[in-house]
C-alpha cells in the first residue's frame, strides 16, 4: 500500500494534555500507521498512514476533538525523490493551461512564476465568465437596481419619492463600460507583463497522442491544467429551445427589457436577477422545483429571502413541475404541474438559472483517459489532478464550487501540485460565499442538518436581526444570524447570516470556522459598535445570555 505523511497545522491547543487529546483523536483514524504532536505551543501534527486516507477525514477527527486542523503537506513516501515531474523531450511548453478565465489565469502566472514556459490557449473573449458574463456584470445591475430602488423609498417616512423613468439602455452600457475596462486591466495588460506566458487563440482539442490540436497547429506539454469554465445549464425540458429563453449571459444585454418574466430555478442566480428584474420594473414570476428557495441553506433563510422578495411584488412557487413550455405570439407559456394540479404561466420572456454546465464537450478529453462525472465535470482529486497523471483541472469546469476565488486558488495550487509533485490539497473547509440579494445571504461551514450527519451533537442560535443595533440605526430588520456549534466543545461551525451588509459580515466569521473559535472567543472580543459585524457577538451571547436584557454595545 501506498504511505504517506501528512502534515496539519492544528488550533486551540493550550496546554500538553490538548496535543494528547489530539494525538488520540487521530491515532483512532483508520489506516493511521503513527502520529506525532511535538506539543502544544507547535500548533503541529504529523501524521503516517499506510494507505491513502482521506484528509476531511483526519480534519473531522481534530474538530470533534475540540480544535481546528488543516492540512499544511502531503508527501508520498514511496516516490518522495520524484518530486520533479519525469523529463519529456520534444514538448512545446512545460505547461499548457487550457483556458483564459481567473483560473487558467491563475495557473498561467503560477507556471511563469515557477520558472517554467508557459502557454495558455483561450477561445473566444479573454477573462472567462467572472469578467465578462458573470460576477462583474451581474453584480453591477443588481448594484444598479438597488440604488433604484432605494432612491424612490424613504428609510424613515416609508412612501415613495420622486424618481424619473429609468434608462435601461444606460444602465446597461456602463455596466458593459466597466467590463471592458476591467477585462483590459486585468487580463489583457496583466498578460502583458508576462512575457514567457504565450497566448494561443482558439479551441483546444486532445488528440489520440497526447497533444492538443488548435486549429491547424498540435502542441505538446509537459503538464496541462484544464480551466475552461463553465456555461449556463438548459434542461431537457419539452418546447424550451423553441421558445428561445434567456440566460444570466443574453438577459443582461438585452436591448430593452420585457414587461414581464418567468423564471425557472430558485437558487442564487434566478434570486439575483429575479429581484433585480423587479426593481427595474419587470413582473417576476419564480418557479422552484425545491419545496423551498436556496435549498442548500438554512430552511429559516430561505423562507425568509421568499417573504422579502414577496413584499417587492415578487411572486414565487415552490414544489413546482415544469412539465412543457410553448411559445405563443409574442409570449411563452410554462405548463406545470403543483400540487397535483396543472397550470399554466404567461409572460414575454423565460429565464433559465438551472446551474452551469462545464465545458468540456468536444475537447477529446476521451482520448486522454480523463474521466467526467454524470454532469460532464472533469473528475478531480484533492490535488485537482484529473484521472490522467499529466492533466490537471480547475475552476468550474470541476465539481468545485463555482466561485472565481475558488477557480483562481485551484489554478495556482494545480500547477504547484503538477510540477512539483502532488503536495497541498484544496482546503474548502472555511469556504464563504455570499448570494448578492437585498437582504444577502452569506454563509461559512456547516449547516446544522449538515452539521447533525457528520456525527456532531449540534447546539445553534438564531438571532433576528432586529436585535444589531446596526440593523435598527439602519432601519432595516430584515434577516437573521444563524451560528451552528458543536455542544460538547463550544467550537463554531458554521455561520449563516441574512443581513444588508451579509457578505461584508462572513468574513470574520469565515476565520472563526477556519481557526477553530469557541463561542467565548467572539463573546471575549471587542467588536465595534452600530456595525453589523457586532451581530456575531451579539449572535455568540444568545448561546448563554437573553439578548432581550443586554445593554448596549453587546453587554
Amino acid at each position: 500500500m501506498t504511505r504517506q505523511k501528512i502534515e496539519l497545522d492544528v488550533r486551540g491547543m493550550t496546554s500538553n494534555s490538548c496535543a494528547i487529546h489530539v494525538e488520540e483523536s487521530l491515532s483512532s483514524v483508520p489506516g493511521v500507521l503513527e502520529v506525532n504532536v511535538p506539543g502544544w505551543e507547535s500548533g503541529k501534527a504529523t501524521v503516517t498512514t499506510n494507505e491513502e486516507v482521506d484528509t476531511k477525514t483526519l480534519s473531522a477527527a481534530v474538530t470533534k476533538a475540540g480544535y481546528h486542523a488543516s492540512v499544511k503537506a502531503i508527501q508520498n513516501l514511496e516516490e518522495q525523490t520524484k518530486n520533479e515531474f519525469t523529463r519529456q523531450e520534444n514538448v512545446d511548453f512545460d505547461l499548457l493551461v487550457i483556458g483564459g478565465g481567473s483560473g487558467g489565469f491563475a495557473a498561467a502566472i503560477k507556471g511563469e512564476e515557477l520558472g517554467y514556459r508557459v502557454g495558455i490557449i483561450n477561445a473566444g473573449t479573454i477573462g472567462g465568465t467572472c469578467v465578462n458574463i458573470g460576477c462583474v456584470p451581474s453584480k453591477t445591475l443588481i448594484r444598479a437596481a438597488e440604488a433604484w430602488h432605494n432612491a424612490g423609498h424613504h428609510p424613515f417616512l416609508g412612501v415613495k419619492t420622486f424618481q424619473t423613468n429609468l434608462d435601461w439602455r444606460i444602465v446597461r452600457d456602463q455596466k458593459n463600460n466597466l467590463v471592458g475596462d476591467l477585462r483590459q486591466k486585468k487580463y489583457v495588460d496583466v498578460l502583458q507583463a508576462y512575457p514567457n506566458i504565450q497566448l494561443i487563440k482558439g479551441y483546444a482539442k486532445f488528440t489520440a497522442d497526447g497533444s492538443v490540436q488548435v486549429g491547424d497547429q498540435f502542441y505538446r506539454a509537459k503538464r496541462y491544467v484544464i480551466a475552461t469554465g463553465a456555461q449556463p445549464r438548459i434542461l431537457p425540458i419539452p418546447g424550451l429551445m423553441e421558445a428561445q429563453p434567456l440566460t444570466s449571459t443574453t438577459l443582461m444585454d438585452l436591448d430593452q427589457l420585457p414587461t414581464s418574466m418567468i423564471i425557472l430555478g430558485g437558487r442564487s442566480i434566478a434570486l439575483e436577477l429575479g429581484q433585480a428584474m423587479a426593481r427595474f420594473g419587470v413582473k417576476v414570476l419564480i418557479l422552484q422545483r425545491s419545496s423551498r428557495l436556496l435549498p442548500e441553506h438554512e430552511p429559516e433563510i430561505g423562507r425568509a429571502i421568499q417573504n422579502y422578495l414577496e413584499a417587492e411584488g415578487v411572486t414565487v412557487l415552490t414544489g413546482v413541475q415544469v412539465e412543457r413550455v410553448s411559445l405563443e405570439g409574442e409570449f411563452r407559456k410554462v405548463h406545470i404541474k403543483m400540487q397535483g394540479q396543472q397550470r399554466v404561466f404567461e409572460a414575454e420572456q423565460i429565464l433559465v438559472a438551472l446551474g452551469r454546465q462545464p465545458n468540456t464537450t468536444g475537447m477529446g478529453l476521451e482520448q486522454v483517459g480523463v474521466e467526467l462525472d454524470q454532469n460532464g465535470a472533469i473528475i478531480i482529486n484533492e490535488f485537482q489532478q484529473s484521472t490522467n497523471p499529466i492533466i490537471y483541472a480547475s475552476g468550474d469546469v470541476t465539481p468545485n464550487p463555482d466561485y472565481v476565488y475558488v477557480a483562481a486558488a485551484s489554478g495556482a495550487l494545480a500547477v504547484a501540485n503538477a510540477m512539483n509533485g502532488n503536495q497541498k490539497p484544496l482546503d474548502l473547509s472555511a469556504l464563504p460565499g455570499v448570494v448578492f440579494t437585498d437582504p444577502q445571504v452569506a454563509t461559512v461551514g456547516l449547516t446544522e442538518a449538515q452539521a447533525k450527519l457528520q456525527g456532531y451533537q449540534v447546539k445553534s442560535s438564531v438571532l433576528p436581526l432586529e436585535y444589531v443595533p446596526r440593523a435598527l440605526a439602519a432601519r432595516n430588520t430584515r434577516g437573521l444570524i444563524k451560528m451552528i456549534t458543536d455542544q460538547e466543545s463550544s467550537v463554531i461551525l458554521g455561520v449563516h447570516v441574512l443581513a444588508a451588509e451579509a457578505g461584508e459580515v462572513i468574513q470574520t466569521a469565515t476565520l472563526a470556522v477556519k481557526l477553530g473559535l469557541k463561542v467565548s472567543d467572539l463573546t471575549e472580543t471587542l467588536f465595534p459598535y452600530l456595525t453589523q459585524v457586532e451581530g456575531l457577538k451579539l449572535a455568540a451571547l444568545s448561546f448563554t445570555k437573553d439578548v432581550e436584557k443586554l445593554s448596549c454595545c453587546a453587554g
